[in-house]
């Protein structure tokens, strides 16, 4: 298996590279964020109810939200007045919901 990774891991990184990976990490080392992503995990969601699930703030909410679209870790509808969020990276979910499995570990 190790075989396997070595011709990827072994590219130099770019500074572009470097800067996205910087930045996912960045959005999965903020709670707020990891929670509203855990939430998203499980479907989609207004932004109203992420704020009512996790008792923040609409503010709050739209704010990580745009964060988190950004990084195109969420991706969003519309329909009439309302937006909703579901989840447009799985790889990112991937690591997440390991680094949640890992951390139940212990």
């Amino acid at each position: 298996m190790e075989q396997d990774k070595q011709p990827y891991m072994s590219k130099e990184l770019d500074e572009e590279t470097l800067f996205i990976v910087s930045q996912t990490f960045k959005a999965l080392s903020d709670p707020t964020r990891i929670r509203i992503l855990h939430l998203l995990f499980e479907g989609e969601h207004s932004v109203n109810e992420i704020a009512e699930s996790l008792s923040l703030l609409q503010s709050t909410v739209s704010h990580q939200l745009r964060f988190l679209k950004n990084l195109r870790l969420v991706k969003f509808r519309r329909e009439g007045t309302s937006l909703f969020y579901s989840c447009d990276d799985d790889h990112v979910m991937d690591i997440l919901k390991q680094t949640i499995e890992h951390a139940n570990h212990h």
